[in-house]
């Protein structure tokens, strides 16, 4: 088995060198930048190509196979296992994932809309909704994160095609500058939780619709969102990027609500610390 995994990562590695290049900047709108900091979400169109996803992707997908722990049966997942096959650190696994992952166009529209000099990564994902999959319960990603700072962003892109019917995101438009709701983990209970909070506040509900591949969205960590059920007959491949910003500290969960994960993404740090690990490199910085 391992020598089986370590001529796979060797034929990544190879393949790596013949992969397309991920560094020229994209031409990102003034008004993109402005919807994203007014509304909290952003889609943007063909930030890689069709070539440049078609590349990447079998790679980006043998590693989520290769790496997932989840062994269940579909039936008996609770409500967050049967919404979606989740591996992480995938520029880990790989130079091939790493190439990808690290890729300094992607980093800079993050930096960009977030006004930032220079951005880190958190982690990434690799998230696939299989055909059938449930929905993705409300929640925000900042809740999980110790980290002080208002400038985190998440990149969603599909990898393949991604029709409302699969599973496309949904945003509680404007809910990012409304901070922490509560220390809810995402489950049924965040769902009917956040919608209530949701009709209460009235956000306006954002559907992305049609997100091709190589299109993304783009939401800040304190942006309520959700994804509706898989109810296509093919697997929603989906990739995830979390960027924040340099020179951000970790802050300690006992007194802010936040969630704790910091031994899998930040190792070593403590409340107080900045936010730097190995597992969170420096991925872009203006002028350099």
């Amino acid at each position: 088995m391992k020598e089986t995994e370590t001529k796979m990562t060797m034929t990544a590695e190879i393949d790596a060198a013949f992969l397309p290049d991920l560094s020229s900047d994209y031409p990102l709108a003034p008004e993109k930048i402005d919807n994203y900091r007014r509304d909290g979400h952003v889609k943007l169109e063909r930030i890689a190509t069709k070539e440049e996803v078609s590349a990447y992707r079998p790679l980006l997908a043998d590693a989520l196979m290769r790496y997932n722990p989840e062994t269940r049966p579909f039936e008996q997942r609770d409500t967050y296992g049967k919404a979606f096959l989740k591996t992480e650190n995938l520029f880990e696994r790989n130079e091939a994932c790493r190439k990808f992952v690290l890729a300094r166009r992607f980093a800079k529209i993050a930096a960009d809309l977030m006004g930032v000099d220079a951005v880190r990564i958190y982690h990434d994902q690799a998230i696939f909704k299989e055909a059938g999959g449930g929905r993705t319960p409300w929640h925000q990603d900042n809740f999980y994160w110790p980290l002080g700072t208002e400038n985190t962003v998440t990149m969603w892109m599909p990898l393949v095609d991604c029709p409302p019917e699969m599973g496309s995101m949904t945003f509680a438009t404007g809910s990012h500058k409304d901070g922490l709701f509560a220390s809810v983990k995402i489950s049924d209970e965040s769902d009917a939780f956040f919608l209530r909070h949701i009709e209460e506040r009235g956000y306006p509900l954002t559907n992305a619709g049609f997100v091709g591949a190589g299109d993304v969205t783009f939401h800040s960590g304190w942006c309520l969102h959700s994804a509706p059920g898989n109810e296509s007959d093919q697997t929603r491949e989906v990739m995830t990027i979390i960027y924040y910003a340099d020179g951000t500290r970790v802050v300690d969960p006992e007194e802010t609500g936040f969630g704790w994960d910091k031994h899998s993404f930040l190792p070593g740090c403590k409340p107080g610390d900045l936010a730097v690990s190995d597992r969170n490199p420096l991925v872009y910085h203006r002028g350099q």
